[in-house]
């Protein structure tokens, strides 16, 4: 029961003349508007057996079809019938006339509109309330599809679909999961919609999805949006340390991913830490952070690199004006890692002294620490 949409469409066999050519790509296209305005009308007309039947006919058609066809389908009136079908006590025809809907709205943006205009959305939602599993995923791969036009996100928003979006996230198959992420990161895209998008349980399935996926995918880049979204929040800060692994798998990404998403897994970090330092600081510590906050300020993106730095300096013992600036820091380690191994490999070798000087900084304070117990006699220790 796949939603793939093929973009691709094979005319007859190719004719010896140009000539010939033209005639027979007319008669072809000629033959497909038939086609076209056939199943139309057998979609506007037919009794339910012949709309379900139709509604099928347009998917076996629109998946191996171009842009151009599914624009034709749309311009012969099929949409508003579709989308009356979603709505129907009957689940062959809900189920055939989404999968229809479906294939028409892939790389077609016209056809996304219209589809939301003529009232899809409100028996979308309540297709995703739906213990089919079926039905319900096919729902929620639609929403992703209407929602990545920006003419849909408000409307979609405020149907109430964000929040079945976040239930999916912690009961769908895998495909359903990634197709609820994407759904909701195409929603919080948009800057005109007040309402919140996203509430607290989101946070717990988001990192364990994070935790599962590779940290550089395209994938991750959306989850860890959503998660720097929701540090945003008190709830959500809450939620993030309550989850296993929150903050490791945050910092694993810092480590592990791609610009875009080391961008969000640290403003998630500095997020928690700027909130109440207190509080985070430890958290973050224990975690590990330093050495990929470290590298990042190198290898990051401009807005990565002045969170990092930022944290880094949220993450320090030391007052604020004993401590040499990290931007300094950064640029002598690289300027020597650059001079011995060349420009090619100055990040890695960056990386790499960086970790030295953070583990040799933490053995020399625990040195001073055991030497300062050491010494202190009880006479020493100041009265309370």
């Amino acid at each position: 029961m796949g939603h793939d949409a093929e973009d691709e469409e094979t005319p007859p066999a190719t004719p010896t003349t140009a000539a010939g050519k033209d005639q027979e790509e007319e008669t072809w296209n000629l033959q497909k508007q038939a086609l076209i305005n056939e199943l139309s009308q057998k979609l506007i007309t037919g009794d339910l057996q012949a709309k379900i039947e139709a509604a099928r006919d347009i998917r076996k058609h629109v998946r191996k079809s171009s842009v151009k066809t599914r624009s034709k389908f749309g311009a012969a009136g099929v949409i508003h019938p579709l989308v009356s079908m979603l709505s129907s006590p009957n689940l062959d025809a809900r189920e055939a006339s989404l999968l229809a809907l479906l294939n028409l709205a892939v790389r077609n943006e016209r056809n996304k509109v219209n589809i939301v205009t003529a009232g899809a959305v409100p028996p979308l939602v309540e297709l995703l309330k739906l213990q089919n599993s079926g039905l319900r995923e096919l729902a929620t791969a639609a929403i992703l599809t209407l929602s990545a036009a920006a003419p849909n996100k408000s409307t979609i928003a405020a149907s109430g679909a964000a929040p079945l979006l976040v239930q999916i996230l912690g009961s769908g198959s895998v495909q359903g999961k990634v197709d609820a992420v994407t759904a909701l990161h195409n929603l919080s895209t948009c800057k005109e919609i007040s309402i919140p998008i996203l509430d607290a349980k989101a946070v717990s399935p988001l990192i364990n999805l994070l935790k599962e996926c590779k940290k550089y995918s395209k994938f991750a880049e959306k989850a860890t949006a959503l998660l720097e979204i929701l540090s945003k929040s008190e709830e959500g800060r809450v939620a993030m340390t309550d989850s296993d692994g929150g903050i490791l798998t945050l910092v694993e990404t810092v480590e592990d991913g791609s610009h875009v998403s080391t961008q969000h897994a640290v403003g998630a970090l500095l997020s928690l830490c700027q909130s109440c330092r207190e509080k985070y600081r430890e958290l973050i510590l224990n975690e590990g952070a330093i050495p990929g906050l470290l590298r990042l300020t190198v290898e990051g993106t401009i807005i990565a690199q002045e969170r990092a730095r930022t944290l880094l300096d949220l993450l320090r013992d030391t007052p604020k004006e004993k401590k040499l600036a990290s931007s300094v820091l950064e640029k002598i380690v690289y300027d020597i890692a650059t001079r011995v191994d060349g420009a090619d490999k100055a990040a890695e070798t960056a990386k790499r002294l960086l970790e030295d000087m953070v583990q040799r900084s933490m053995e020399l304070s625990m040195n001073r620490i055991q030497h300062r117990a050491a010494s202190c006699t009880p006479a020493n220790i100041p009265s309370a």
